[in-house]
């Protein structure tokens, strides 16, 4: 936990306390290395009262509907990467346990590589963000880099890099987020709010071969710009003009097929009205726009990896003609995994707490982005967004030790926005500083719990044989 004598910092939110001026706020995050030296981000070494992380995984499924537990167990169980995804809840367990910064963000919380991808702007321009915010919660800024960090080593491994290279693609996120702390320290804080990634900054950035990059982006900008809610309704309902959600278990299922415990009448009904409790969620234009659309169906979808079992459902409306169609997705949003090691939610429903911490970090949300909740016996909070909206995301599984380099810089650029949009870059800058040794240090925690995945992992995997945990055979 945190140490008493640690420098504080304002906390988030708090605009009547007289704000220090820039170096000030400078001074106060090199003032943090005096009590926690950056050196110290580098350790980990697992402490004879850490949990048994296949317990930890069991605790979430007991909130999870259980028919869907299985399928989680499926992806994670695909590789050591695949089972770090899902992992959140036992990393953040062990961050908890180190000491750590008072210097506070908006935690995405979950800030692997797989959680970062391109999507539209209300503007119709794609652009490249943090993309899932279930964990997020005010926290220690490095708890997201050590996550980002971990997931490029991970990675790294599996990808069978040697240690130098997935020593230095480590190192190579690191970098980015404090280079870009730097810039962002120094801008003021309109200029920052503005500040977003599109593909053509990715293109005009260096680091690979510049026809190459120019090629990955513009594939890459075709593929996302066909995901959209016409090319939805064409995979995921029946046949052209229907709107009917089709069946495909155990990852899709539509309202009248759901399993034999399930009254789809009943569930059809706080569907609904969770959906119109939604609508006051958005502001006026927003709700006047979806006004003009009629809800047509509705199904349950299997989402992710660690985010299979929550419940997800879609949503199937149609606009002025079978040509104008608009998928949203509502995902069941419970506690952060962070709030049993800091606070709890200043919101009282988790979709809000989701909603609010994307917008506050994502440069630009999706016009759709609100929350509900379900009452009953099904009472549940939710956050809904668009289904597809060019969605992409950047594939990992061939990628060279540069290319993983990289993206892996990419995703530490973005991620530094964020924690500046929302905490004080001038204090994280401060303690960052401009030299590469936070750059070592943490690449050297993330070689160290990159180990501690893999035997996590091989405790997963045995719980599986030893039938423990169960398994689906597809999914």
């Amino acid at each position: 936990m945190n140490d008493p004598d640690l420098p504080t910092t304002p906390a988030l939110g708090d605009s009547t306390a007289p704000r220090p001026d820039v170096e000030q706020l400078a001074e106060q995050g090199r003032a943090v290395r005096a009590v926690l030296p950056r050196s110290a981000q580098g350790e980990w070494t697992p402490g004879p009262s850490r949990r048994d992380p296949v317990t930890l995984l069991e605790e979430q499924n007991e909130q999870r509907l259980a028919w869907l537990v299985p399928v989680r167990h499926l992806r994670m169980r695909e590789s050591p990467f695949t089972f770090f995804r899902g992992s959140a809840r036992i990393m953040a367990a062990d961050l908890a346990s180190m000491p750590h910064t008072p210097i506070e963000v908006q935690l995405g919380g979950d800030a692997h590589l797989s959680n970062f991808g391109a999507h539209a702007s209300p503007e119709r321009q794609l652009v490249f963000d943090q993309n899932d915010f279930d964990e997020t919660l005010p926290g220690p800024f490095e708890w997201d880099l050590k996550r980002l960090a971990t997931s490029v080593m991970v990675a790294a491994r599996h990808l069978g890099h040697s240690p130098t290279e997935a020593r230095a693609a480590t190192a190579a996120s690191v970098r980015a987020y404090r280079q870009a702390m730097k810039r962002y320290s120094r801008i003021g804080h309109l200029d920052l709010w503005y500040q977003y990634v599109s593909t053509g900054d990715v293109q005009a950035t260096n680091g690979i071969d510049a026809a190459e990059l120019a090629e990955r982006v513009q594939r890459f900008t075709r593929r996302a710009t066909k995901r959209n809610s016409l090319q939805a309704v064409r995979k995921l309902t029946e046949g052209p003009g229907t709107y009917r959600i089709r069946s495909d278990p155990p990852v899709l299922f539509p309202l009248r097929e759901l399993p034999d415990e399930y009254d789809p009448q009943v569930i059809e009904s706080v569907a609904v009205a969770a959906f119109e409790a939604y609508k006051p969620t958005l502001d006026e234009a927003r709700r006047r726009l979806i006004g003009r659309y009629t809800l047509m169906d509705i199904g349950v979808k299997v989402v992710g990896v660690g985010s299979v079992g929550t419940r997800a459902f879609v949503l199937l409306l149609r606009g002025r003609d079978d040509e104008d169609p608009l998928f949203l997705q509502a995902k069941e949003a419970t506690a952060s995994v962070f709030e049993e090691f800091l606070r709890p939610s200043d919101y009282p429903n988790h979709g809000q707490r989701v909603v609010e911490g994307q917008r506050l970090v994502q440069a630009q949300s999706d016009i759709f982005l609100g929350w509900t909740a379900a009452s009953g016996t099904y009472k549940r909070d939710y956050y809904v967004r668009q289904l597809r909206d060019w969605k992409g995301s950047v594939e990992t599984d061939n990628a060279t030790p540069a290319q993983l380099a990289f993206y892996g810089g990419l995703c530490g650029l973005t991620l530094a926005r964020g924690h500046a949009r929302s905490g004080d870059p001038e204090v994280i800058h401060g303690y960052v500083g401009g030299g590469s040794r936070l750059d070592e240090a943490i690449a050297e925690f993330a070689h160290s719990y990159a180990r501690q995945n893999d035997e996590d992992y091989e405790r997963f995997q045995q719980a599986i044989r030893d039938g423990r945990l169960e398994v689906a055979q597809s999914g």
